[in-house]
């Protein structure tokens, strides 16, 4: 069994910062990617940025330079530092990590239950 378990959502004036975490746990063989996506209110859900198992990343073109994306290989988390929010940042943040429980599986994906961000202007 696998779960992610992510923390540090919350109210943040607009110009504030702040930092998520997504620990993963359980049958845990490796974890090829974590990555965080956002889905506001009335909006569809969008990816904000993703880590690879080799450390490559990505982000979505409303975040660049204002977020960073980060893990912990040994710890089995992930982390997303927010700065500079904007209240059209405001959203449920999902962390997502695809993940194989042995040598023979492939991977498949794993989502948290989401945490809420609120930037107040």
């Amino acid at each position: 069994q696998v779960q992610l378990v992510e923390s540090g959502g919350g109210l943040v004036q607009a110009g504030g910062s702040l930092r998520l975490s997504c620990a993963a746990s359980g049958s845990i063989f490796s974890v090829h990617v974590m990555a965080w996506y956002r889905q506001a209110p009335g909006k569809q859900r969008e990816l904000v940025a993703a880590i690879t198992s080799g450390g490559s990343t990505n982000y979505a073109d409303s975040v660049k330079g204002r977020f960073t994306i980060s893990r912990d290989i040994a710890k089995n988390t992930v982390y997303l530092q927010m700065s500079s929010l904007k209240p059209e940042d405001t959203a449920v943040y999902y962390c997502c990590a695809r993940i194989s429980v042995n040598r023979y599986d492939s991977g498949m994906d794993y989502w948290g239950k989401g945490t809420l961000v609120t930037v107040s202007s």
